[in-house]
């Protein structure tokens, strides 16, 4: 047996007098010469491969950022979520910024005009087909040429106009109900006279001069839209009510109906229905006339400035300069053969 206890016996016990000997001991100081003892880590080789794997994850993660994404698999439709919603998201965009376009060209449009530019203005009302026989007669935009404070009520007196409407196509057929369970054609006929004549002249004689009274805040337009309004309402009020012989389908022409058999009830269970139209439309008009006169007296407009208003607009009227050039012309002309001879 040598000295060095693990030369003659590896496996053995180690040799005590010597504590040197142990390997652990002549790594650490081998490793001296570099390190001390206080900056020793004999955990390093362990924390070494787990400072590793940390970095990979942490490079695993940020990785994928910088490398093309793969394409998302396909669905059973043939088509992925994501680039459906991209589709989807492109196409709003698109019509947003037409609208957005449209928009601005209206605006550009109508401060050339109010600056005096002759710009053409198209009209879009009513919206028919390019190819179609008639073409429109009203240029009609509200977000465009309403004040945003008024267009809220506008549009309201617009679906005012086409509930009305509806209104009368449906007193169309009540009376066609009606002649085939009475033969009453009078009804029909008056009832169809009544729709043709009156939706277009409602849409002129009322809503266009509420649509350019606040459009250019005109006293004259107002009055003319009450004045008009206030006949329409008593109008459609006779209508609810619904005379026989006359082409309404209101609540007395409905209730006369139930006094025969079950056909006469079916039928006027709906002829009720045309009668309650006829009352919600002249609720509204009711509610609508109250609101826009309150608007109307709180701008501090009057008589007087509908009047100012209407001889600045006559005196302006094309026609009505070429009428009195005319005239002016003839009176002169008169007087100078009279003044020859």
């Amino acid at each position: 047996m040598s000295g060095n206890g693990f030369d003659d016996q590896p496996f053995g016990e180690p040799n005590l007098d010597n504590p040197f000997a142990d390997p652990a001991i002549q790594q650490a100081t081998r490793m001296s010469t570099n390190v001390s003892l206080e900056d020793y880590n004999p955990f390093e080789e362990q924390a070494k491969p787990q400072l590793q794997i940390n970095s990979t994850n942490t490079a695993a993660v940020v990785q994928p950022l910088s490398q093309n994404v793969p394409p998302p698999q396909p669905s059973s439709l043939g088509a992925s979520a994501p680039s459906t919603s991209i589709q989807i998201t492109s196409e709003e965009l698109q019509r947003r910024q037409e609208e957005l376009d449209r928009k601005a060209a209206e605006l550009d449009r109508r401060e050339q005009q109010l600056q005096g530019g002759n710009v053409p203005q198209l009209n879009n009302w009513p919206p028919l087909p390019d190819n179609f026989c008639l073409k429109p007669c009203f240029y009609q935009d509200f977000e465009v040429e309403i004040p945003p404070e008024f267009q809220k009520l506008v549009k309201h007196l617009y679906y005012i106009w086409m509930f009305y409407t509806m209104t009368m196509c449906a007193n169309i057929i009540g009376c066609l109900i009606l002649l085939f369970h009475e033969g009453n054609v009078a009804n029909l006929f008056l009832a169809i006279f009544y729709t043709v004549l009156f939706t277009p002249a409602s849409y002129v004689c009322w809503f266009r001069p509420a649509y350019k009274a606040f459009r250019n805040d005109s006293s004259f337009n107002f009055m003319v839209f009450f004045f008009v309004y206030f006949f329409q309402t008593i109008y459609t009020i006779v209508q609810a009510i619904g005379f026989k012989q006359l082409g309404y389908c209101g609540f007395i022409t409905a209730i006369g109906e139930f006094e025969g058999s079950a056909a006469g009830i079916i039928v006027g269970l709906l002829l009720l229905i045309v009668a309650f139209c006829f009352a919600i439309t002249a609720g509204a008009n009711v509610l609508m006339i109250m609101k826009i006169h309150s608007i109307y007296r709180s701008t501090g407009a009057s008589m007087d400035k509908a009047k100012a208003e209407f001889t600045t607009e006559f005196l302006r009227n094309q026609h009505v300069q070429e009428a009195a050039s005319s005239a002016v012309s003839s009176a002169v002309n008169s007087q100078f053969n009279n003044s020859r001879y």
